[in-house]
């Protein structure tokens, strides 16, 4: 159920009235993803909008992350959940700065919502942002936050399967990461089959295959973050003076 998109509503199909107002609701949100999309630029933040179904493995790659990119550039996390902090708890514990967001019955985070978690999160500039979305493969695709780029993640314990029943998460994004691979060789699991299924619905979308357990293709997600940040290695520049700007605000 959600108390902001409407996806418990139960009304008839095509009334003008829902159409209406889910128009209302995704202008809005864009709007306001905007305003946070160029405050984000003006201070040269790169923000990921990271999402998939609960349990895939997100935080476990963000704590990967953060240890692995803490001595080329600050990353900070905003955390998304419908209650508690247990994920915030855990990447505050190897160093992230976090905002939790606790959405209660709403399944998905909106551009409202990054933008005040971004004005008590102040990213320094040349900042990481990952955006760590709650736990949906349905409404989260929906809402634009006003990130760069978009990262779904699903696991190998998920099935092959899900590009074709979640085609309009995975169209959306610019990145794929199969994750638990060192599960494979005890599942049915078929990574070809995978990447067959995301072709059909996103021919661009870049596919990695990845476990934290193994190690198998952490360097190349480290790699694609430092490629999009523009960080060639793993040494440390001169930090640009941050600039003195507004945080964005929220549109009513």
């Amino acid at each position: 159920m959600c108390g902001t998109c409407g996806c418990d509503e139960v009304t008839a199909a095509g009334t003008s009235e829902t159409v209406t107002v889910e128009k209302d609701v995704l202008a809005k949100n864009d709007r306001i993803a905007e305003e946070n999309r160029a405050w984000l630029a003006s201070r040269s933040v790169f923000a990921v909008n990271l999402m998939s179904a609960p349990g895939s493995g997100k935080t476990t790659l963000l704590e990967a992350t953060v240890r692995a990119l803490a001595d080329d550039v600050f990353v900070g996390a905003v955390e998304g959940d419908q209650a508690g902090s247990l994920d915030a708890d855990r990447l505050r514990a190897v160093g992230c700065r976090v905002v939790q967001i606790n959405t209660g019955s709403g399944c998905h985070l909106d551009a409202g919502m990054l933008a005040r978690a971004l004005r008590e999160l102040d990213p320094q500039r040349g900042s990481l942002v990952v955006v760590e979305n709650v736990g949906n493969l349905v409404c989260p695709a929906l809402f634009d936050l006003g990130e760069r780029r978009r990262v779904v993640l699903a696991s190998t314990t998920e099935g092959e399967d899900k590009p074709l029943k979640y085609p309009h998460m995975f169209r959306t994004a610019d990145l794929v990461v199969l994750t638990k691979a060192d599960l494979v060789p005890h599942l049915t699991f078929d990574v070809d089959h995978f990447a067959r299924h995301l072709s059909r619905v996103n021919r661009s979308a870049e596919l990695l295959v990845t476990s934290v357990v193994s190690g198998e293709g952490l360097d190349q997600w480290f790699s694609w973050l430092r490629s999009e940040l523009g960080v060639p290695s793993r040494e440390v520049s001169e930090p640009a003076e941050p600039a003195e700007l507004e945080a964005p605000s929220v549109s009513s």
